[in-house]
């Protein structure tokens, strides 16, 4: 028999992993800014105007700054 709450936990997706800009550093806490112009709140540390990874509000690690261009359809 399979364990139900293992099959349970497939339907649910996994956060999804994102890329932003720190703009406010505060005590362990940090606003980050999304390419679409979204803000989200992470905790973590990250220094002011990094470009940090996000995922499930909590920094993964540092992110490359590359350039994003967003192209509206």
């Amino acid at each position: 028999m399979h364990n139900l709450y293992q099959q349970f936990r497939q339907l649910i997706p996994n956060p999804p992993l994102q890329a932003g800009t720190v703009l406010e550093v505060g005590a362990g806490m940090v606003t980050v800014q999304l390419p679409g112009g979204g803000r989200i709140r992470a905790r973590g540390n990250a220094v002011l105007g990094q470009t940090v990874f996000v995922r499930n509000e909590t920094i993964e690690g540092v992110a490359p700054a590359l350039t994003v261009e967003l192209i509206e359809i």
